[in-house]
């Protein structure tokens, strides 16, 4: 059996589905196959979504009603720190929003997104075989690609224009052609898992026991991604339609060591509870049966993203780093480019030069997302004052280099990748240089013996970022608190290092 298709999208997912849509808008005659391993979708690193992702799955997805009524609104971020085990919640540093979010964002249930967007591909036209094994992958360039493929037992042959790579982790094409590259400078693992019974932030029993913290804030504090803060650590917890929590922590290797226990969710759960605030939230809280995930060695790209015939989008393409949320901003980039760069070629465009750019941008999008946001920023996770500066700082260029084009003109601004040209350059050079002093600083108290002195006994709750002049208060802010810390490293200046230690285990760090 030997079916013809412009267009075979390996893997149905997100990246996958948002492709084929893409492309169906632009070219309805387009003929495309999606070809689907699982039966069912699973979970991700992460379920929840940003300011840009959020743009991309409202404006150019056109998913605003089913978000709203099958999705969790998201209210922002919060961080939380602590420099013991017994230290009091409400002596715990709380950095975050005061009130509601200012643009749209989500919790989401991954599996049911996926499957909602599959399913909207389908209803396009386009043709979707689940669950679908590819046994084999011949590229031959303007000759025609073919792929082996098995469904249900039965060996098919589909023979396409175009194959695009959307499987996720599995990074079919990269592997394939030798272009998979595991990012070694960011040994970070994750461990993650639903749970149910988590504590509401926002009851009436919280505000009786700490009326300034209730007091404190004009947004529920449950329905943002809370993210308890430890040296060279982090846990998200994530409310999900229907109440269950995704909980997950993710965690620099060189840094620190997860604890042996009974099983990973139960192991997770002890990890949480050591920290003073996951304490009093995950008190009562119960794993669900059989539905935890590991991975490691997460961080991975592409050496190259397309070729004639062959493209990579999503997380086929690359992942770096689940803090901020930053994965399906990469997809909505990815797969905005590989659909237009495929809707060109369908047309009989020359797209050489695009292929170019792709090739060319993604890389160098991956190195400076990958070198101004996380390079040992795990040196300084579990360090509020260092934390609380570079968020401010980092979602504030973030507002003004990405979520302002977006929101201007969405179709536009997804087909430039981020980090382009000579302001990506100026932007990266300055992200790099925080960073690095913020890890140096960081590095400085680790080697002397005085990590998590600042995490306690301060709030920080800002009215909310805005994707125009008023973020600049926020930077400013940002500033200020990255240059006191400077001044208190002075302190260091004819002290002598501490021995080092081993990589610590456990959940908070004991200040010096």
């Amino acid at each position: 059996m030997v079916s013809e298709f412009d267009v075979a999208i390996v893997g149905g997912a997100f990246s996958g589905a948002a492709t084929a849509l893409l492309l169906k808008r632009r070219r309805p005659e387009t003929r495309i196959l999606i070809l689907e391993k699982a039966s069912e979708f699973d979970r991700k690193v992460g379920e929840s979504t940003t300011e840009v992702s959020s743009c991309f799955l409202t404006k150019v997805l056109g998913l605003t009603s089913y978000l709203g009524h099958e999705q969790l609104v998201k209210q922002g971020l919060r961080l939380w720190f602590a420099n013991r085990p017994d230290q009091p919640f409400d002596d715990c540093v709380e950095v975050g929003a005061r009130y509601q979010a200012r643009l749209p964002t989500f919790q989401v249930d991954r599996a049911k997104l996926d499957a909602h967007l599959l399913e909207l591909a389908r209803a396009a036209g386009c043709e979707v075989w689940k669950p679908a094994k590819v046994t084999r992958c011949e590229l031959a360039g303007t000759s025609g690609q073919s792929l082996g493929v098995k469904v249900e037992g039965e060996e098919r042959e589909v023979h396409c224009r175009w194959v695009v790579d959307a499987s996720g982790r599995a990074a079919f094409l990269a592997r394939k052609l030798g272009h998979f590259r595991q990012n070694t400078a960011h040994p970070i693992n994750a461990v993650w898992a639903r749970f149910t019974g988590v504590r509401d932030w926002d009851s009436y029993e919280w505000r009786e026991k700490f009326p300034d913290y209730a007091a404190a804030s004009r947004t529920g504090r449950a329905w943002a991604t809370n993210h308890l803060m430890g040296q060279g650590w982090w846990c998200w917890i994530i409310p999900l339609k229907g109440g269950d929590f995704s909980a997950g922590l993710v965690y620099d290797s060189r840094l620190f060591k997860l604890p042996e226990g009974a099983s990973l969710g139960e192991r997770l759960r002890e990890h949480i509870l050591n920290h003073p605030v996951g304490r009093e939230i995950f008190r009562d809280a119960k794993v669900v049966e059989h539905d935890a995930r590991a991975y490691s060695a997460l961080p991975y790209y592409s050496a190259q993203v397309c070729g004639e015939g062959w493209a990579i989008a999503g997380d086929a393409a690359s992942f770096i780093d689940p803090l901020y949320s930053p994965g399906l901003d990469l997809c909505a980039y990815t797969t905005s480019v590989v659909s237009d760069l495929l809707v060109r070629s369908l047309g009989g465009e020359d797209t050489t030069e695009r292929q170019r750019y792709y090739n060319e941008q993604f890389v160098t999008t991956y190195r400076y997302w990958f070198e101004t946001l996380y390079q040992d920023k795990y040196f300084y996770m579990g360090e509020a004052d260092l934390m609380s500066a570079a968020l401010l700082l980092d979602v504030g260029t973030y507002f003004i280099g990405l979520v302002r084009p977006v929101y201007g003109n969405p179709e536009r601004a997804f087909l430039e990748l981020p980090f382009e040209g000579t302001p990506g350059r100026l932007f990266a050079g300055m992200m790099k240089f925080y960073n690095r002093r913020l890890s140096a600083l960081a590095k400085n108290r680790i080697a002397h013996g005085v990590t998590g002195t600042q995490n306690a006994g301060w709030r920080e709750l800002y009215d909310g970022f805005v994707p125009d002049f008023r973020v600049q208060k926020l930077i400013r802010k940002g500033l200020f608190r990255w240059w006191r810390a400077e001044l208190l490293n002075l302190r260091f200046l004819f002290a002598s290092p501490k021995p080092a230690v081993a990589a610590p285990t456990g959940a908070a760090v004991e200040a010096g």
